[in-house]
């Protein structure tokens, strides 16, 4: 039987060789040889100043709330439909994760739902680039100016999006990607900070290195985390980097065979790619009509897998989920939440995987 990957790398020999050269001479002189080009490169790539590797986009956001000093009483804005490291580190601080809908066509944190979420004790908004779909930034940092709170993009799944040709990252305070095995650029697992504020870039910095004081050697003033990026992880992911263009432009033509073969049905709706905007659409994925329910999606999805065409459940409805959150009103997320199956992505997919994907699901929804 023939079995279509739900998601993975596309590694060249570029990656093969860097990566063995850092095996081989990323030590003693040469041990931040590769984590400072890599992240000197990426800053390029986004358009900003600074840029912090580090283990995992988790670590990431971890860095980045500790250096805005969320912390028990502060809430951050977060969408109900993401996967739940976009919050665990305001938990993690002790602050309060605030739910807000989604939009129905981009599936993006709803600008209008936040500003209903603002209180006196609100002190970011996290807005997440879902399944590759730039978040609406220009009403994000409108909303966010006029009550002065802070911009945190989690950029995870948006490598290489934009709007009005800009990449995303660039337009928060500072923002967070991931480099884990699924994402179009891969280091294994990985993540990025991102920023055009020194004070901010500082400060997660300092967090990022234990909290060392400037002028002593093994002084630390505070407690820091551990989440760095070795050089072997940094050696792949600027190999990656450095074919960025080409491993996004794949992606973006799995989803559009995915268009041809799936073609203009009426029994779901797929990703869109607004006026403007240009969607990596790292995840192709199909939303079933109000008319389906959530148990006929997950049959779908284990008869789809059964057939080779591994998938995965839309997000999950967060504050749904986990029992210490109190559920929130969220009807669009929740919907959905409950219709959504991620089609198959990997990276090295070709067109007959996804012309047989696309087949096999058409003809399982005809008989569901």
């Amino acid at each position: 039987m023939k079995t279509i990957a739900s998601a993975g790398p596309w590694i060249t020999q570029l990656e093969i060789d860097y990566v063995t050269d850092a095996c081989t001479n990323g030590w003693y002189n040469n041990w931040s040889g590769y984590i400072d080009k890599f992240e000197e490169s990426f800053a390029s790539w986004i358009g900003v100043k600074y840029a912090i590797s580090t283990s995992s986009c988790t670590g990431a956001l971890h860095i980045i709330m500790a250096a805005l000093d969320i912390k028990e009483g502060d809430e951050v804005i977060v969408p109900e439909a993401t996967w739940i490291a976009t919050l665990s580190a305001i938990v993690y601080l002790g602050g309060t994760p605030v739910f807000v809908d989604i939009e129905k066509d981009t599936w993006c944190i709803s600008p209008e739902d936040i500003e209903r979420k603002i209180t006196s004790r609100t002190k970011a908004i996290i807005p997440v680039h879902n399944y590759g779909h730039p978040a609406d930034m220009k009403r994000i940092r409108e909303i966010a100016n006029k009550y002065d709170i802070y911009v945190v993009e989690d950029a995870a799944p948006g490598l290489g999006s934009k709007i009005d040709g800009a990449v995303v990252g660039s337009f928060g305070d500072v923002a967070a990607f991931s480099f884990q095995g699924a994402k179009p650029l891969v280091t294994g697992e990985g993540g990025m900070i991102v920023t055009d504020n020194e004070d901010i870039y500082k400060r997660c910095y300092y967090f990022w290195d234990h909290c060392r004081g400037e002028d002593k050697v093994l002084w630390n003033t505070d407690i820091g985390f551990k989440y760095k990026m070795s050089a072997i992880q940094a050696a792949l992911g600027l190999g990656q980097l450095e074919r960025v263009d080409e491993i996004i432009e794949k992606r973006r033509q799995i989803y559009f065979w995915y268009k041809e073969f799936l073609g203009q049905s009426d029994k779901f709706l797929m990703n869109i790619e607004r006026d403007g905007y240009y969607n990596n659409f790292y995840v192709p994925t199909i939303v079933l009509n109000d008319d389906y329910s959530e148990s006929q999606r997950d049959h779908l999805s284990r008869k789809m897998s059964d057939a080779g065409v591994l998938n995965r459940p839309f997000w999950r409805a967060i504050s749904k989920m986990v029992p210490k959150f109190t559920p929130t009103n969220t009807p669009i997320a929740d919907g959905i939440c409950a219709r959504g199956i991620n089609l198959p992505c990997a990276s090295k997919l070709e067109r007959d995987d996804i012309e047989y994907a696309a087949e096999t699901t058409l003809k399982l929804l005809d008989n569901l």
